[in-house]
C-alpha cells in the first residue's frame, strides 16, 4: 500500500488524529465546569449539563435529578456566550477532525497529500485550533448566568469561579487545540512528498 506522506507526515497524521480526538471528546463531555447544588455534584459543558433541579410537586420541594443531557433547545443554553462558544468550538472541532481523517487517508492513498496540500491542511488546523481557543476564552463570560451562580454558591461572575472549579474536559479541549495549532500545523508543512513530474 503506497503512502503520500513522508515519515514526518506519518507522525503528523497520528498527532492530528490524537489532537482532534482530544478536542472533540472534551467538547462533547459536560465536565467543563464542576460545582454542587443541594449537596449534589453538578457539571456543565457548553451545551450539556449533569444534575439539574426539578420541582417535586408531591412534596413541594426542589430535588436534584442526577442525569446528564443536552439542553432542550439551543436557546435553553444558559447564556449567549455559551451559545457562541458551542458554535465556534464545534466548528473548530469539525475542522480538526476533517484534517485528521484526510491525513490518515494519506497514509494509505498515494498522491493524496502533496506538499501544497499539507501546507493548506496545516492552515486549516491552525484555524480550527484558533476557533476552539476562542471558544475556550469565551466560556468564562457565561459564568454570570443564573444556573451557574446557583451551582457556584452565588459567588460566580465573569472570569470568577466562586465555589466551582474548571473540569478536565475544558483542559482536554483546549490542550488538543493548542497542540494542533503549535505542533501539527508545523509538522503539516513537511508532511507531503514532492509530486512526481510527468512528461506529457
Amino acid at each position: 500500500m503506497a503512502s503520500s506522506l513522508t515519515c514526518t507526515g506519518m507522525i503528523w497524521a497520528l498527532l492530528s488524529f490524537l489532537c482532534a480526538a482530544a478536542s472533540c471528546i472534551g467538547f462533547f463531555m459536560p465536565y467543563w465546569l464542576l460545582g454542587s447544588q443541594l449537596e449534589k455534584s453538578v457539571s456543565f459543558g457548553t451545551f450539556r449539563r449533569c444534575s439539574y433541579p426539578v420541582l417535586d410537586e408531591s412534596r413541594q420541594t426542589t430535588v436534584m435529578v442526577e442525569q446528564c443531557g443536552r439542553y432542550a433547545s439551543f436557546q435553553a443554553i444558559p447564556s449567549a456566550e455559551w451559545r457562541i462558544c458551542t458554535v465556534v468550538t464545534g466548528l473548530g472541532c469539525g475542522l480538526l477532525l476533517l484534517v485528521a481523517l484526510t491525513a490518515l487517508m494519506g497514509c494509505c492513498v498515494s498522491e493524496l497529500i502533496s506538499r501544497t496540500v499539507g501546507r493548506v491542511a496545516g492552515g486549516i488546523q491552525f484555524l480550527g485550533g484558533l476557533l476552539i481557543g476562542s471558544g475556550c476564552a469565551l466560556y468564562p463570560l457565561g459564568w454570570d448566568s443564573e444556573e451557574v451562580r446557583q451551582t457556584c454558591g452565588n459567588l460566580s461572575n465573569q472570569f470568577e469561579l466562586g465555589t466551582c472549579e474548571i473540569g478536565w474536559a475544558y483542559y482536554c479541549t483546549g490542550g488538543g487545540a493548542a497542540a494542533a495549532m503549535l505542533i501539527c500545523t508545523w509538522l503539516a508543512c513537511f508532511s507531503g512528498k514532492k509530486q512526481k513530474q510527468y512528461p506529457y
